[in-house]
């Protein structure tokens, strides 16, 4: 008897077209000590950290997946927020708009660097949309 391999289904017949890369954004109290913890505990590597903004990013086992560390003067656990990586955030914002999807206010840009979107589920689940400006960091 032959074993299958099952193969992870991807979507295709998207509305815009996403990277291949995905960031599951969680808020920590100290970033430091978060990143010596997904290091030791996890095994995750630091892929870069933007000092200034209180924000890192972990590299996981799972290709094109990566944790990203936001230092927060109040930590909500459950409050993930996933991030998809768009080729044109502007593009994938007007078809959400055109459902009548909820944003929370302007994108933002981190000069030189990326430009986020944070958008909501009819249920009030956070999710952001993230274009990379540079070819040296993944959105």
């Amino acid at each position: 008897m032959s074993q299958q391999v099952q193969v992870a289904p991807v979507a295709t017949n998207t509305p815009f077209q996403y990277n291949e890369n995905l960031v599951i954004s969680v808020g920590v109290s100290d970033l430091e000590k978060a990143i010596e913890w997904y290091q030791d505990v996890l095994g995750l590597e630091l892929v870069y950290k933007l000092e200034q903004h209180g924000w890192c990013e972990m590299a996981t086992a799972t290709k094109h997946v990566t944790i990203g560390l936001g230092q927060t003067e109040e930590v909500k656990p459950g409050s993930t927020t996933p991030t998809f990586g768009v080729q044109d955030i502007g593009q994938a914002r007007k078809h959400l708009e055109s459902k009548d999807v909820r944003f929370d206010g302007d994108t933002y840009e981190i000069e030189g660097m990326v430009k986020l979107a944070m958008f909501y589920d009819p249920n009030g689940n956070s999710y952001m949309l993230a274009e990379s400006l540079t070819s040296d960091i993944p959105s």
